[in-house]
């Protein structure tokens, strides 16, 4: 185990290259293994910004298996990474070469790891760099005592104890009985002085079953051309885990997550339940913000000081003002003022903002609306490109009529309007600051300031009808019943 200097501070690393060309039968999809997601990122996203934490002169992902789609998603998420095409699946060693192929040789320190790593920390990363330079290390090797040991490349020290240089890595298959009870274990990433890493690869040859080209192969090179080889021991075997299937990928994606909610408490948010709260490493929220169980905080949402999120609400991309309350809800893009009231049963779409003390209530929907400060959406309403004024009244059923099957057109609620029950507003119209809308109404044209709509027909009452439509039925029963009840001078 290398020594800490405290206070040592690592150099910029020449170059991260990050191997992602494997070609992951076990996941058993048609997405690329290194593209599976988990708490907002996919597992290569995960590694890369660990990797980034290292601010390294190059960031190389190797790629290979449905490369298509690793390079696309590179594009649209990583443009700072550049991609080195593995053509063949000739092993970690051929797969490092490639990657240096495209860079040229490179010098100072070269860090190797995997995309199939999500736990893996920034800081573990740095603390490898710090530990090769420190001890001038050719090749230095990323380590953990791992409870069992079955299946992974055993480390070998020199005399000397747990600080002694490595002597060599030996495979699980190849073990003596005595290896096999070594408990730290080759994790699967290095660092390198990159001129030599460049020299030994061209030294690695394919004689072995698979006939592939071993990284581990180079640090027996190095070691044989009397270079130090050394190992740096994280305590966290967790984070060293790889994901190679869907169970796996539960399992990281639980402890990604708890390691998530932790930091948000001890931050001050208070998550109700941990075990039924998920919640992506880009979301951030102020102390005393609230999340109660059964909640999903996804994307870039953030939380101000005092926010209730929950029970049972997912928000995506969405802001919640200072004190503000989200119930049983689904918000996407969506941007909630300070304390204001957003359902139960309510589905925010993007581009709608609430006012301070507005209100969407139970069973709305809103869309590219604009909701003025202490307006109210009650209940059993669809808002579609809108805008409500201040301490305007939505009636119960109201519908915002905005497509004519063509064309998407806006509606006007002007401040402290009333629009009554079950009015269709057919956009575009404008209902003026004051103005009111009879409840029951398909509004068509602009309510001026002040005035009520009524677009409804009048209403025609028919005495006797359903004793002579329908003389034999429950109605008529009903109604004769009635009619005999009551008072002779009614």
């Amino acid at each position: 185990m290398s020594a800490r200097r405290p206070g040592s501070q690592a150099s910029r690393p020449a170059a991260v290259i990050v191997l992602a060309a494997g070609e992951g039968t076990r996941m058993k999809s048609r997405t690329s293994k290194v593209l599976h997601e988990l708490c907002g990122r996919s597992m290569l996203g995960h590694t890369l910004a660990a990797a980034r934490e290292l601010e390294p002169g190059r960031l190389v992902v190797v790629v290979g298996h449905r490369r298509e789609q690793v390079v696309a998603h590179l594009a649209e998420h990583a443009p700072d990474a550049e991609s080195a095409v593995q053509e063949r699946q000739g092993g970690t060693g051929h797969a490092v070469r490639m990657a240096l192929e495209q860079t040229g040789e490179l010098h100072g320190t070269v860090v190797v790891t995997n995309g199939d790593h999500p736990l893996l920390r920034g800081e573990t990363l740095a603390e490898l760099v710090r530990a090769h330079e420190g001890d001038g290390n050719a090749v230095t090797i990323l380590t953990t005592l791992m409870p069992d040991a079955t299946g992974y490349g055993r480390i070998l020290r020199e005399s000397g104890g747990a600080d002694a240089p490595v002597a060599a890595i030996v495979e699980h298959k190849d073990a003596t009985d005595a290896q096999r009870e070594i408990r730290e274990i080759n994790v699967g990433m290095y660092a390198f002085d990159g001129a030599l890493l460049s020299d030994a690869l061209k030294r690695v040859t394919t004689d072995n079953a698979k006939g592939e080209e071993y990284l581990t192969d180079v640090v027996a090179i190095l070691r044989g051309d009397g270079h130090r080889a050394g190992a740096h021991l994280t305590d966290d075997w967790v984070e060293t885990q790889g994901v190679n299937d869907k169970v796996q990928l539960a399992q990281a994606r639980r402890q990604l997550n708890d390691r998530v909610l932790e930091r948000h408490m001890r931050a001050g948010v208070t998550i109700v339940d941990p075990a039924t709260t998920w919640i992506d490493v880009d979301v951030t929220a102020e102390a005393d913000a609230v999340v109660l169980p059964g909640t999903q905080l996804h994307g870039t949402t953030h939380l101000d000081e005092g926010a209730v999120v929950g029970p049972g609400s997912t928000l995506t991309d969405t802001r919640v003002g200072a004190d503000a309350t989200v119930a049983n809800s689904v918000c996407l893009g969506a941007e909630i003022g300070p304390e204001a009231t957003v359902g139960p049963f309510t589905y925010l779409r993007p581009g709608t903002r609430l006012g301070r003390k507005a209100k969407a209530g139970a069973y709305v929907e809103t869309k590219n609306a604009e909701v003025g400060e202490g307006a109210k959406v009650p209940h059993l309403t669809y808002v579609g490109d809108a805008t409500i004024g201040e301490g305007a009244n939505i009636g119960a059923g109201t519908i915002f009529a905005n497509y004519d099957g063509e064309n998407k057109f806006r509606t006007e609620i002007g401040d402290h309007a009333f629009v009554g029950s079950n009015s269709v507003l057919i956009a575009p119209v404008t209902v003026g600051d004051g103005g009111f809308t009879a409840a029951g109404s398909a509004i068509t044209k602009d309510v001026p300031p002040g005035a009520i709509a009524v677009a409804r027909g009048q209403q025609r009452t028919i005495e006797g009808w359903v004793e002579r439509k329908r003389p034999e039925s429950r109605f008529a029963e009903a109604a004769r019943r009635a009619r005999d009840e009551r008072p002779d001078d009614e």
